[in-house]
C-alpha cells in the first residue's frame, strides 16, 4: 500500500493513504510510530475529530491517516451505533475533493473495520502472496464483497488480484494463482511483485521500497500498476511468466487481509487491496 500510494504521488496525484489495521504496519512503514501518535483513525471514526485535523504528511508524499491499536477496540464501540457502516465514508467526505485517489488499508478480518472500508470504495484489489494459506481466505472475502454491494455500496467493483512475494520459478506459486483465478473468475493484475528482501528491509527505514530501492523490479511493478490506476499508457517492463487461467489441482481455500480505497470524485476509482501481506508495502 505504500508503494502504491508512492508510486502515485511520483505521478503528480494527490494521495491519500488511509490505515484501518489496528496492527498500523502502514502507519511504521510510512515513518510515523503508531505508539506516539496522539491522534488517529480511531478518533475519526468516532466523530471525535475531524479527519483533516488527524491527516499527516509523509516523507514518501502521500498524505496519511494513521492508526494505532486504538483501533482494536473502535469495532465494539461502532457495533453499538447506528449505521456503523459509512462511518468512514462519512468522515472522509469533507476531505476526498482534496485527493485524486484514496487508499485505505484495511485489517487481515472481515469486520466492522473492513465492511467500512469497502462502503467508502469503488474498487478492491487482492494482494494475494502466493501461498497456500494466503490463498485461503479469497471466498469469504468476496463473499463480503457480494453482500457489501448488496447492502451498503452497490458501486463497488473487484478490479483483480495482484500477486506479491511471487516467484514464478515455483509450480506451488504458479498453481495457486492459477487456481484463484480459475475458481472465482479474478483478473490476475501484471506484472507480478517479485519477492523480494528489499520489501522486509524498507519499513524499517520508514520509507516504501520506491525511496529504499526504486530501480528493483519490485519498486518497478508498483510503478506499473500506478499507472494503470491513473489510466496512463503501460510503459513495457520484462516479461515475468504468469500461469494460464487453466485449472490445477484443487487448493485449499483460506483468509487473507483486507484492504479498502476510494477516489476523489470524477477521477479514475482508486485500487482497493486485500491481500495478505502485512509488511505494508
Amino acid at each position: 500500500m505504500a508503494s502504491l500510494g508512492a508510486a502515485l504521488t511520483e505521478l503528480g496525484r494527490r494521495v491519500l493513504l488511509v490505515d484501518l489495521d489496528p496492527q498500523a504496519c502502514l502507519t511504521f512503514s510510512l515513518g510515523l510510530d503508531p505508539d506516539a501518535l496522539e491522534l488517529s483513525v480511531h478518533d475519526v471514526l468516532l466523530g471525535r475529530l475531524s479527519a483533516g485535523i488527524v491527516i499527516t504528511g509523509t516523507v514518501d508524499g502521500p498524505d496519511l491517516l494513521p492508526a494505532t491499536i486504538e483501533l482494536a477496540g473502535c469495532e465494539a464501540v461502532l457495533l453499538s451505533r447506528p449505521g456503523r457502516e459509512h462511518a468512514l465514508r462519512l468522515a472522509l467526505a469533507e476531505v476526498v475533493d482534496g485527493y485524486d485517489f484514496v487508499l485505505i488499508d484495511c485489517p487481515p478480518s472481515l469486520g466492522v473495520l473492513t465492511i467500512n472500508g469497502l462502503t467508502a470504495a469503488d474498487e478492491v484489489v487482492v494482494p494475494l502472496q502466493c501461498e497456500t494459506l494466503s490463498h485461503r481466505g479469497v471466498g469469504q472475502l468476496l463473499d463480503t464483497v457480494h453482500d457489501v454491494q448488496r447492502l451498503t455500496n452497490p458501486r463497488l467493483r473487484v478490479r483483480g488480484v495482484l500477486p506479491t512475494l511471487y516467484d514464478g520459478r515455483t509450480a506451488h506459486g504458479r498453481a495457486v494463482l492459477a487456481d484463484v483465478s480459475a475458481r472465482y473468475g479474478l483478473d490476475v493484475l501484471t506484472p507480478p511483485v517479485a519477492r523480494s528482501v528489499r520489501f522486509a528491509e524498507a519499513p524499517g527505514t520508514g520509507r516504501s521500497v520506491l525511496s529504499t530501492a526504486g530501480r528493483s523490479k519490485g519498486a518497478e511493478a508498483y510503478r506499473a500498476h500506478a499507472r494503470a490506476i491513473a489510466g496512463l499508457a503501460a510503459v513495457p517492463l520484462p516479461s515475468a511468466a504468469l500461469p494460464a487461467p487453466t485449472r490445477p489441482p484443487a487448493l485449499a481455500l483460506g483468509s487473507p487481509p483486507v484492504t479498502a480505497g476510494r477516489a476523489a470524485p470524477g477521477r479514475v476509482p482508486a485500487a482497493v487491496p486485500v491481500g495478505a501481506d502485512r509488511s505494508g508495502k
